[in-house]
């Protein structure tokens, strides 16, 4: 029923826009007829929003992966820096947080480690919504940060890393196999703010895959045992996610080489000293406004490498046919 009712909303926006272009075309016609400027103008007006609205549409087409419309967890970890790269991570939480909210998906908290002083350790959080994996699968890997940092009184400028890790829920449609003999359970009590009983008693869960080494938490939640679910829907996501990630190693080989797109690499750099820029290293995409970028102002960037993707993918399907 949800496949149904996305091709069904899919083709009643095609139908949408082909009604849209005839009106704004004839009311086109009709203005130079009658030499009406005002009607003109706004008709103009209209083919533009238009024109912007087929091109994001078009966009949306890229996303043809199998696990592309499922809702997703994004992980954020700060790198090797103490408080700098805390404080930078945060800004990344937010940055994603802010994009949700943009696109009117759903923001919840999984995970959330504080900083020693400032920012965080780390912090997962799920964001529900058509598409959500599908879009933010491009930014996994190490974002750089280049600025005078705020906590150093010689105000000297600071190079700070964090990175990303973006895997998709796992739905009822996807049957994934966890042998729970190869995981290891821990409890332990939650960080942060929380309320009473979270703080005090082992209500978080540690879930750690010993033949492949992931690592997931959950401490979210007042009851142990509803963490200890998430956990597990977790885990089961991130496994899938390494399956996904096998299968596209092969399609992006061929473009390696002449970018890189290599999964948990350096993928972004974003300069705020001694000029401003945001420049994606794998597509080239550059913003001379981090603000806006920090902002969640990130379609530009997924856009870019999504092309960029299903190009590889199409490259080597020629190759093998």
């Amino acid at each position: 029923m949800r496949e149904r009712q996305q091709l069904q909303d899919a083709v009643e926006a095609v139908r949408r826009l082909e009604g849209e272009l005839e009106d704004s075309t004839g009311l086109i016609e009709l203005a130079e007829e009658e030499d009406d400027a005002a009607v003109l103008a706004e008709a103009e007006e209209g083919l533009r929003a238009l024109h912007a609205e087929a091109l994001k549409r078009q966009v949306g087409t890229l996303l043809s992966g199998e696990a592309d419309r499922n809702d997703t967890y994004i992980e954020v970890h700060a790198g090797a820096g103490g408080t700098e790269s805390q404080d930078w991570a945060e800004m990344l939480l937010r940055m994603y947080s802010r994009w949700a909210g943009a696109h009117g998906y759903k923001v919840e908290e999984i995970g959330y480690s504080a900083g020693d002083e400032a920012g965080i350790r780390s912090a997962t959080l799920q964001i529900k919504g058509p598409d959500a994996y599908g879009w933010l699968k491009t930014e996994s890997g190490v974002h750089r940060l280049v600025r005078i940092s705020p906590y150093d009184s010689s105000a000297r400028r600071h190079t700070s890393f964090a990175s990303v890790w973006v895997y998709p829920v796992v739905d009822d449609a996807i049957d994934i196999e966890v042998n729970e003999s190869e995981v290891r359970v821990d409890t332990f009590r939650a960080s942060g703010a929380g309320g009473q009983h979270v703080n005090t008693t082992d209500s978080a869960v540690r879930l750690t895959h010993q033949p492949t080494g992931i690592v997931v938490a959950c401490q979210n939640e007042r009851s142990q045992h509803k963490n200890r679910a998430t956990a597990w829907a977790m885990l089961r996501s991130r496994l899938y996610e390494l399956e996904l990630q096998k299968r596209e190693e092969k399609a992006m080989a061929e473009a390696a080489s002449k970018t890189d797109i290599g999964w948990g690499h350096q993928i972004r750099s974003y300069v705020l000293q001694p000029y401003q820029l945001v420049k994606d290293l794998r597509t080239g995409v550059e913003s001379t406004n981090p603000s806006a970028v920090l902002d969640g102002d990130l379609d530009a960037f997924m856009e870019a490498s999504l092309a960029q993707r299903v190009e590889a993918q199409a490259d080597e399907a020629a190759e093998q046919s």
